[in-house]
């Protein structure tokens, strides 16, 4: 029998498996659309730089310049999000990003580029924290990194299927109707994230209970369920999103994240590159660099769903970050492509496996307000890295540096945030406690 006050565990159940039929794989699509659009500069470039004379250096300035307009506009936007609902606020954030991916298309100098590179960032900004903070709404605590790390498969999926498209559109689009093949890739692969926006607002639900896709019973105990999470949350009655900005622990989860960060970034916006200079084709090299992305996919769900298994978070973030630092220091002195492509496989495996547990630690610590606030520092400070590690790699090569030698300079930030977060899920006086270590 059900003691008095506690869910209805069949209900539950029930309702869960709802949400993981009709709103993760939606959400899983919105992801893969944005974070294609978000990245797609980095195939765009194997043709595009040489036709509008951009460098190495300023090509890295350019990629990571999202990351400034993206990290400026995260709180306020997921704080808005917060207010207005996630319906409304994420149709209006992926129908903009939409429309600015495809004015990628009509660029003309690096200055125009940079330009239009960060009007995208703002557009997307607060996208992935309000999509983290939605699921705190509606997926138990137990759960969620299982959930966020299947929700999260859509970065190495997105590019394992994006990459081989966004070969063949330069090679086989290039001059059709006047415009480039990077031209062509910019405005077709804008498309999905329009049309997704507007189908948001048909297909999320912004609260348990206005969910009629759920019967009364599984509504309940849903709301039950997430509510007696929310209880054991926080120690104290209430911290103010002001508290939560200036906490130590989501400052450290920040700097975690921005090591997690430059090495995911410095990978994604150079590895084109990297592969093609080995002489394939713009085809092959689609390819060719969908292999780490697939590996990295398959490496989070399972390790996400592991570390709900054991109830560890520390060490299943820890590893994966020594994983990704080792793999991209490895690339630095490969040899051959099957060696340069199996350490940078290593790489993405890490990179991703450790991306879905650490965001389970905000969730562990803040609710409310505060956790949409603390969840979106997080994410914007992280994101600095975005910047960061694109921009580093671009002004090593700049300056003599190989390629595969610059984006393994990323390693010891990877590996540094291995270590801090050792420290952090250990630190009594970080006050992570048991939800940090479980």
């Amino acid at each position: 029998m059900r003691r008095e006050g506690q869910p209805d565990s069949k209900a539950c159940a029930a309702a869960l498996r709802k949400v993981r039929r009709r709103i993760i794989p939606f959400l899983i699509t919105c992801y893969l659309a944005a974070y294609l659009d978000r990245v797609n500069v980095g195939f765009a470039a194997l043709t595009m730089n040489a036709d509008l004379g951009i460098g190495p250096e300023a090509y890295g300035f350019t990629a990571g310049i999202f990351f400034v307009g993206y990290c400026l506009f995260e709180v306020p936007s997921n704080l808005l999000l917060d207010r207005f609902g996630a319906r409304l606020w994420i149709a209006r954030i992926m129908i903009t990003w939409g429309f600015v991916s495809a004015a990628m298309a009509f660029v003309t100098d690096a200055w125009s580029l940079g330009f239009v590179r960060f009007l995208l960032g703002v557009a997307e900004a607060g996208f992935f924290p309000g999509i983290i903070y939605y699921l705190t709404r509606w997926v138990p605590a137990e759960e969620r990194a299982a959930i966020i790390s299947l929700f999260m498969t859509a970065v190495p999926v997105s590019i394992f299927i994006g990459s081989p498209i966004s070969g063949v559109l330069l090679d086989t689009m290039d001059g059709v109707a006047g415009l480039k093949g990077w031209q062509w890739l910019f405005v077709i692969e804008a498309v999905p994230s329009v049309l997704l926006g507007i189908a948001v607002l048909f297909l999320l639900t912004d609260r348990i209970e206005e969910a009629q896709w759920l019967d009364a019973n599984e509504r309940e105990a849903l709301s039950a369920t997430i509510a007696r999470d929310a209880a054991r949350t926080i120690p104290t009655p209430s911290i103010s999103v002001a508290e939560t900005l200036t906490d130590p622990r989501i400052l450290l989860l920040s700097i975690v994240y921005f090591g997690l960060a430059s090495g995911l970034y410095g990978l994604t916006f150079w590895l084109p590159q990297i592969v093609k200079n080995f002489g394939y084709s713009n085809t092959a090299t689609g390819f060719m660099t969908a292999v780490p992305y697939l590996a990295g996919a398959i490496a989070m769900t399972a390790w996400g769903r592991h570390s709900d298994q054991r109830g560890e978070r520390v060490w299943h973030i820890a590893i994966p970050c020594f994983a990704g630092g080792l793999g991209l220091f490895a690339a630095a002195f490969a040899q051959t492509p099957a060696i340069a492509l199996a350490a940078l496989t290593l790489s993405a495996v890490g990179i991703f496996a450790a991306l879905p547990t650490f965001w389970t630690l905000p969730s562990a610590i803040l609710t409310g307000a505060a956790a949409a606030a603390g969840i979106a520092l997080i994410n914007a400070i992280g994101n600095i890295g975005g910047f960061a590690g694109p921009y580093a790699v671009g002004a090593l090569k700049q300056h003599g540096i190989s390629g595969e030698a610059a984006v393994a300079s990323l390693a010891g930030v990877a590996m540094l945030s291995g270590l801090l977060v050792l420290v952090a899920g250990y630190s009594r006086k970080l006050a992570f406690g048991r939800p940090m270590v479980r």
